[in-house]
């Protein structure tokens, strides 16, 4: 601990504050302090990794300098008098000293890493955030790391929990439920973050979200427009926001339509590919003149596995019923019949949360949150309009 203090410029007992109450040190000072200890491989029992990469403050003393002129003449050498940065790049040269450059931009307070917690990369939407974010980080020469919280809450803050102990950029989250104890967690020491994906009203953060109560009001006039009269919206009995906007859009399109057009709300155990069935047995059940001839599924693995369903019991689609997803999931698209769908623009919406991180990081206590709302958009397929002559 005391090579750390003394490569840190610091105390000791800075250095003990900064490994078990970081709260209570300066944010330049706990850099630098995490900066010293990433290139002098410190560890709490005082042991130190085997390495082949020699540490800077051993380039110091072999070239009679101070670590931070060693520093200076990595990062700022116009800083270094000639002949003092010829014999520090003579000795990394004779040392094969390789800088660190996770060190260096915390030194420095510029680390270049933005991270993305994701809450099911199994679904495309949250890989297209992903693509979108990680293609405006490369075009502002970030890096980005992306984890997968797998619907697990307690996984997604063990994540934040990583993101933060490595002193990222900044964090774009994108959550299943309402993660207001981690993005406090987060925000407390500073680090920008940004939700995808999720609006709860927050002031502290900035947002970016797709219009999903446009998604179902897209889809249900889609479906009015085809000449169908008796709409189903079929989604699992939940809680969660995107669930609850779609439905509203839904219901607001039916309403817009007029006499005429019916809806009929049906509940479902749950939303994935082996769903449909359950759904088919309940459409089944409803009296000839209440069946729908229209069915929108609040995913499109569910929209999938209900087609698959309606088939399997002789029915035609679209022709006895017209059905598609909400969500455009690849995942669901191998069927035998095409699946209309909502485009939901994931790749613009990981981009814009970039785009806001980086705001944040350049304006900094002047920096005003926004919500930004990426428009979606209908894609048509054989589900809802039937084969198109070529």
């Amino acid at each position: 601990m005391v090579e750390v203090a003394a490569a840190a410029g610091v105390s000791v007992g800075t250095v003990s504050n900064a490994l078990n109450h970081p709260d209570r040190v300066r944010p330049a000072t706990l850099a630098r302090v995490h900066a010293a200890i990433e290139q002098l491989g410190f560890s709490r029992e005082g042991a130190r990794p085997a390495r082949t990469n020699p540490s800077m403050v051993e380039v110091a003393a072999a070239a009679g300098v101070s670590v931070g002129t060693v520093s200076n003449a990595l990062n700022h050498p116009e800083q270094v008098r000639p002949e003092t940065l010829a014999r520090v790049r003579a000795v990394i040269e004779q040392l094969g000293f390789t800088p660190n450059a996770n060190a260096r931009s915390l030194a420095g307070g510029e680390n270049r890493t933005i991270g993305l917690v994701v809450v099911d990369l199994g679904n495309t939407l949250f890989v297209d955030i992903a693509r979108g974010a990680q293609r405006e980080a490369a075009a502002r020469g970030e890096s980005l790391l992306v984890t997968n919280s797998d619907r697990d809450d307690a996984q997604q803050d063990a994540h934040l929990d990583l993101f933060e102990s490595a002193r990222v950029r900044g964090v774009v989250l994108a959550p299943l439920s309402d993660p207001f104890a981690g993005i406090q967690r987060v925000r407390r020491h500073g680090t920008p973050l940004v939700v995808v994906n999720y609006d709860d009203g927050r002031q502290d953060c900035c947002t970016v979200l797709v219009d999903n109560e446009r998604v179902g009001y897209l889809a249900a006039r889609h479906m009015v427009e085809l000449g169908r009269r008796r709409l189903a919206w079929v989604s699992e009995l939940n809680d969660l926001q995107p669930v609850h906007e779609r439905q509203a859009g839904v219901r607001r399109a039916v309403r817009e339509a007029g006499r005429g057009v019916s809806l009929v709300e049906l509940d479902t155990e749950g939303v994935g590919e082996n769903d449909g069935g359950h759904v088919v047995e309940e459409v089944l059940a409803l009296p000839a003149r209440r069946r729908p001839d229209a069915l929108i599924a609040v995913t499109d693995m569910l929209g999938a596995s209900v087609v698959e369903a309606l088939q399997g019991a002789g029915l035609s689609v679209p022709g006895d019923i017209a059905v598609m997803g909400c969500d455009h999931d690849a995942r669901a698209w191998g069927g035998a019949v095409p699946l209309t769908t909502v485009r939901m623009e994931g790749e613009q919406m990981g981009a814009a949360a970039v785009r806001l991180l980086a705001d944040e990081v350049a304006e900094g206590v002047d920096h005003v949150h926004r919500r930004v709302v990426v428009q979606p958009s209908l894609l048509v397929r054989e589900s809802s309009a039937g084969r198109v002559p070529r």
